[in-house]
């Protein structure tokens, strides 16, 4: 007997219908998305219990905020799909939930410094192998239904934001792990977050002359749009026909984050001398 699909789940996973997305010229109708329900969806998926099921629910919830943010013409426009990874980057890093070490040592009894922040690196890469997997399962039924094809470069899009989500809370915890906890207001912290993930460093010292506008600087932001690019285009991968993109996408997500975390880790390990790692409000 085939059992019924519960409303919420029917709403969840419906399809995105064009025409109710999109006004005079193809473009979205709707304004902007507030940023609480993007920062929810993502900082649901950086979340290490989060089930396979949900992933992929979560993810559906982020392609249709990015249509509902960019429209449908910037669909296979890179420079726009990279613009609304960056943006959404910058406004979800403030409300990512890092970790300090009295957490950390309750949550992972036993575990201190090396052994601590293996641990740590190993759950974040199967997070983020997991968001791939996720993706590339979907995009495997895209290649069978031409039509829905339309959504993979927003699917790409949102896993990326997901991902990096994901590996900046590592960078923070990792941080609480080696007795470097990052200082300053939740959007300094974002933003010291932002560049070491874009710099793969430990945080360096980020002067802050009161305003947000003075932290995310344009050299900032480009080193950020940069690291992003590369990151895009490695996912791509995660498109490939059938059950491939799910495989390839999780291998190569958990192999980046590994790689990240333990660089992140040696520089914690060896900090410059002399290094203040000072943020000053």
């Amino acid at each position: 007997m085939v059992q019924p699909v519960p409303a919420d789940e029917a709403a969840e996973n419906a399809p995105v219908q064009p025409e109710a997305l999109a006004g005079p010229g193809g473009d979205a109708a709707a304004g902007p998305v507030d940023d609480a329900e993007l920062s929810q969806a993502v900082v649901a998926l950086t979340d290490e219990e989060v089930t396979a099921k949900d992933r992929g629910r979560l993810l559906g919830r982020l392609v249709r905020i990015e249509i509902g943010e960019r429209g449908l013409r910037d669909l296979f426009r890179p420079k726009k799909a990279i613009g609304w990874i960056t943006d959404s980057v910058t406004r979800v890093a403030p409300h990512i939930p890092v970790r300090d070490l009295d957490t950390l040592r309750a949550h992972y009894p036993g575990l201190e410094g090396d052994a601590l922040a293996d641990r740590l690196i190993r759950n974040a890469a199967r997070v983020t192998a997991g968001i791939g997997a996720a993706g590339g399962g979907v995009a495997a039924v895209e290649w069978v239904a031409t039509p829905s094809l339309l959504s993979a470069p927003v699917l790409l899009a949102a896993e990326t934001v997901a991902v990096v989500a994901v590996e900046m809370k590592l960078i923070g915890e990792l941080h609480a792990v080696y007795g470097r906890p990052i200082p300053g207001s939740g959007t300094q912290r974002a933003f010291a977050l932002i560049q070491a993930w874009a710099e793969r460093r430990g945080v360096n010292p980020l002067r802050i002359g009161g305003s947000v506008a003075a932290a995310m600087g344009t050299a900032l932001r480009k080193e950020l749009r940069d690291r992003l690019l590369k990151r895009f285009g490695r996912n791509l991968s995660t498109m490939g026909p059938f059950l491939t993109g799910a495989a390839v996408g999780g291998f190569l997500n958990r192999r980046a984050t590994q790689s990240l975390g333990n660089d992140i880790r040696k520089d914690l390990q060896n900090p410059p001398p002399g290094d203040q790692r000072v943020i000053e409000a």
